[in-house]
């Protein structure tokens, strides 16, 4: 109707053109001038909207023409409405707009955004409609009644429907609710779709997801790299370092459901659908006293929604794999998701997926040391991955709702070594299997109450034949964790709500290990019993200044018949209404850990293994941690600052990968962070920048060890990271940096040769650090939209833009070819592309 009305008042104008040039020398003007001209000859006065006269330009009316004719002349010039009200008084309006709908645009205030699914809701008519996916609305004109605006996430307003009666769609734009845990520090924090809460929380929306450098979509573990003091230190997501911590101490969590399993191509990509996740939470510290198994970092992955959603689905393909997603509504009541992910690596081998492959089988039993050449690479060697998920959701009632989710996930390598007259073929598969259900409850208005049981099942199988010999070494790996929660919360006051639970886990952890040549055969079966007591308060102001969030964890540990409490603590104070302060505190424990018994375990490409404390010489890890923060946010400017002391008790040696003089040492320490993370960021409408900066200062204490005290094996001292982004028009650009000092090596002084081993003599740990790590990367995207229903999404990326040669690990080694020490680095990944498309309908 809009394109229509312009297009009628275009030919007006131009009408009017063609009757100047008709009549000489009289030229149209505004009509807005020719309604001053009329007052001042006629001494009336005009009411009217502006919008409504703007597009029309007319010849004048004669001077000599009386009142009456003059009016007369403008109706049938413009088709304007001029209604008396007075002897000296008159009212313009446009009569066609009665049949134009009312529309608008409902924006986000913080990101600009579009608001999806709001409701619009004429007052006293059963009228209303929906916001499509860019915030536009359209309603009939059929009273002067007000209209009222409702979503779930934000505050509900009214419009006057005379504020909609202009030419163009009007923007309005709505505030976010702020309920408790749901206040907000940051709305976008790194970039759209990314915030940071007022428990001390990063929250990752995919579905509002921006961009960020070097990624073609959300990738889950990918993008929580950005965050300042997480880092990876040889670049891949199956070793995230959060503060100084190993990837083990971290709890991956997928609805519910632990995963020992994060990573696709061994490290390279995330184990979870980016289109399946609606909402990632990372907590550094404070976590929530419902969280245990974890010394570190806490990463909650949920892909389940508040309400029943329509049907919609999407397919999408990059470089390395295909992926589906659909979510279907069954009923009024009822939702059914699934997706799947499957690599293309065993189909096609794009310049992507042999980048990866350079990068990943680095140093392995896959590669010869010597050259770092795959054997046989083009046609010996096959890898495939996949990853699948399975969720129903149903509400009962009005009060009631049960979801059932499964996923399931695999990595699967073979490869062949073939000489003249041989021919071996090894295997490596790893795997991870979950299920959950989940009841909740809303008894009233104050009280409701949440079921979930839960199991997931790791298994990591290999199976390596060597080329010199008949030996075949055979090495698996699995745990089975099972489990059910209960949760109860009461809502007490508006400001106060009392949270309190029981937490039942049963774990079990088997290392197998045989030779046939000489025979040896070992299996290891440990299973724990736990039980744990949950008690937490809320407490929150009206005003949103005041946050606090304290808890205790109390975890029993049947087998060892010991009791460890776990308190947390969450506190956050706006100062003024631009400044917070922020104060986060817990201690928690972890039974399960990873160790390397060999580096060449598994092939040496996935060299960790699940085991379970024992209390002994495994005992349960321990931490202790605090930090500080400040925020700091007005006129589109952010800025964060945290200081953080963290301690870790209970780490064994074979757990922190050493290759130095402690290789094969097996002992008991501890290590210790005392860190700041400082980030500040900037918003110019359409581009937004910012800059991170993290310092850690982390070292050793193993009391058995000939040097006690010494700098941590993923200790990375400094840490830069920077980023620029541009959105415009469903266009995103991206591009970063990132540099971190090299990290801790220890070399050696001497070599020595003995009659039944050579040696070499090491300095002390951890003397010396690599080069300085430097990376570019870039990130573009563009969504079009095909239909009302069909959109179409492109992103392209470019990891390592100016392929710098970073080396990330470096060991040493004999060569006994001429009993020298020589050095084994491991190098980043090369200059890579990646192009993905998705199609959403």
């Amino acid at each position: 109707m809009l394109k229509n009305r312009l297009a009628y008042s275009f030919f007006i104008f131009l009408f009017s053109v063609a009757q100047c040039l008709a009549q000489g020398e009289k030229k149209a003007i505004p009509l807005k001038n020719i309604l001053a001209q009329i007052t001042q000859q006629h001494e009336v006065k005009f009411s009217y909207i502006e919008d409504e006269i703007i597009v029309y330009a007319i010849v004048p009316p004669e001077k000599n023409w009386s009142l009456e004719q003059t009016i007369a002349y403008l109706k049938k010039e413009t088709k304007l409405q001029f209604k008396q009200i007075t002897q000296k008084y008159y009212t313009i309006f446009n009569d066609q707009k009665l049949d134009k709908p009312l529309c608008g645009f409902l924006l986000d205030v913080e990101t600009g955004k579009g608001i999806e699914n709001a409701l619009l809701k004429i007052d006293k008519t059963a009228i209303s409609v929906f916001t499509n996916e860019t915030g536009y609305f359209e309603l009939p004109k059929v009273s002067s009644d007000l209209i009222e605006v409702q979503h779930q996430s934000y505050q509900s307003f009214t419009i006057n429907p005379e504020d909609l009666n202009v030419v163009n769609c009007p923007k309005f734009k709505l505030q976010a609710i702020t309920q408790t845990l749901e206040e907000v520090v940051a709305q976008r924090y790194l970039a759209t779709g990314i915030s940071k809460k007022n428990d001390g929380s990063i929250e990752v929306k995919p579905k509002k997801f921006g961009i960020l450098p070097g990624l073609i979509e959300p990738d889950v573990l990918q993008t929580m790299q950005q965050v300042p003091g997480i880092i990876s230190i040889d670049e891949t997501i199956s070793n995230i370092n959060v503060r100084g911590g190993t990837h083990d101490q971290n709890l991956f969590l997928w609805n519910g459901i632990r995963m020992f399993q994060t990573g696709h191509f061994f490290g390279l990509i995330s184990a979870f659908n980016p289109s399946l996740a609606q909402t990632i939470s990372i907590t550094k510290n404070g976590s929530s006293a419902f969280f245990g198994e974890s010394v570190s970092s806490l990463v909650d992955i949920s892909s389940r929604t508040s309400t029943v959603e329509k049907t919609n689905s999407s397919i999408s393909t990059n470089l390395i794999s295909v992926e589906f997603y659909t979510k279907l509504k069954v009923s009024e009541k009822a939702n059914l998701t699934l997706s799947a992910r499957r690599s293309l690596t065993d189909i096609f081998q794009s310049p992507t997926y042999k980048n990866y492959s350079d990068r990943i089988f680095q140093n392995s039993v896959i590669t010869d040391l010597n050259n770092n050449e795959i054997v046989n690479y083009k046609s010996e060697v096959e890898f495939y991955f996949y990853d699948i998920t399975t969720q129903f959701q149903q509400k009962i009632g009005t009060k009631n709702e049960l979801n059932i989710d499964v996923i399931a996930i695999e990595n699967t390598l073979q490869f062949n070594q073939a000489s003249t007259d041989l021919n071996r073929n090894s295997q490596l598969e790893q795997e991870n299997f979950g299920a959950t259900i989940q009841w909740k409850t809303n008894w009233n208005a104050k009280h409701s109450t949440e079921f979930k049981g839960y199991f997931s099942s790791y298994d990591l199988n290999s199976s390596y034949k060597t080329l010199e010999s008949n030996q075949i070494l055979d090495q698996k790996n699995q745990v089975l964790d099972t489990g059910f929660q209960v949760r109860h919360s009461n809502t007490i006051s508006k400001q106060f709500t009392f949270n309190s639970g029981y937490q039942f886990n049963e774990t079990g952890v088997t290392n197998y290990d045989k030779v046939n040549l000489p025979l040896f055969s070992r299996t290891i079966t440990n299973v724990l019993l736990t039980h744990v007591g949950i008690a937490e308060g809320i407490f929150e102001t009206v005003n949103k200044k005041t946050f606090l969030k304290a808890g205790m964890r109390a975890n029993y540990f049947d087998k060892f018949d010991s009791f460890i409490l776990e308190p947390r603590l969450q506190f956050n104070q706006a100062l003024t209404s631009e400044l917070r302060f922020e104060i986060l505190g817990e201690q928690k424990s972890q039974t399960l850990s990873q160790i390397i018994d060999l580096q060449q375990d598994f092939l040496g490409v996935e060299k960790r293994r699940w085991t379970l404390a024992n209390n002994s010489t495994i005992p349960i890890q321990k931490s202790n941690q605090v930090s500080l923060g400040l925020s700091y946010k007005k006129n589109n400017w952010l800025l964060t600052l945290d200081n953080f002391y963290k301690k870790i008790t209970g780490i064994t040696s074979s757990s922190q990968g050493f290759q130095n003089q402690f290789e094969l040492e097996k002992t008991i320490g501890d290590y210790q962070v005392l860190g700041t993370e400082f980030l500040i960021q900037k918003s110019f409408n359409r581009f937004y920048t910012w800059m991170s900066y993290s310092y850690n200062d982390n070292k050793y204490d193993f009391e058995a060890l000939s040097s006690t005290t010494f700098p941590n094996n993923y200790a990375i001292t400094h840490a830069i990271s920077w980023a620029g982004i541009y959105e415009w028009n469903k266009l995103k650009l991206a591009l970063g940096t990132k540099w971190h000092s090299g990290r801790p090596i220890t070399t050696p002084t001497s070599f020595t040769v003995t009659e039944t081993n050579p040696n070499i003599v090491y300095n002390s740990p951890n003397n010396s650090r690599l080069k300085d790590y430097f990376q570019v990367n870039f990130s573009a995207s563009k969504d079009w939209k095909l239909s009302s229903k069909v959109t179409l999404q492109t992103a392209a990326s470019i990891l390592n833009l100016l392929n710098a040669k970073n080396s990330l690990n470096r060991f040493y080694r004999v060569n006994t070819t001429d009993n020298s020490v020589e050095s084994v680095d491991t190098y980043s990944l090369e200059m890579t592309p990646n192009f993905n498309v998705k199609l959403s309908f």
